[in-house]
């Protein structure tokens, strides 16, 4: 029996089968089969797509949660805590504000 290899793809075709998946003409098993690459890899490429293009104008992390199309609003983003409050939750020492999961710093 043969090893199979793995095949290595340039940065190119990675993202020229990215940019197709953004774009969204096409299902991913219809990229899949055009590009004879896996959908869970198409669904990877495009997700470093997105989380990397806010990098071409910058490092703002909050752009790229938006390009990968995060939902604003939830409990996780800390746009429903209460700021300036003091009340973080049962266990939370007020020392700990900047390490809080839940805390965002707008600067």
């Amino acid at each position: 029996m043969t090893k199979k290899s793995r095949r290595t793809h340039s940065p190119a075709f990675k993202a020229k089968v990215a940019l197709a998946a953004v774009k969204g003409d096409k299902t991913l098993a219809e990229l899949a089969q055009l590009f004879d690459v896996h959908p869970n890899q198409i669904t990877i490429w495009k997700n470093q797509l997105l989380e990397g293009a806010a990098g071409v104008f910058g490092h703002d992390k909050t752009s790229a949660a938006i390009l990968r199309g995060s939902s604003w609003g939830t409990r996780g983003d800390g746009l429903f805590q209460q700021p300036s409050s003091g009340v973080m939750g049962p266990g939370f020492r007020q020392g700990d504000r900047d390490h809080h999961p839940l805390t965002i710093t707008l600067s």
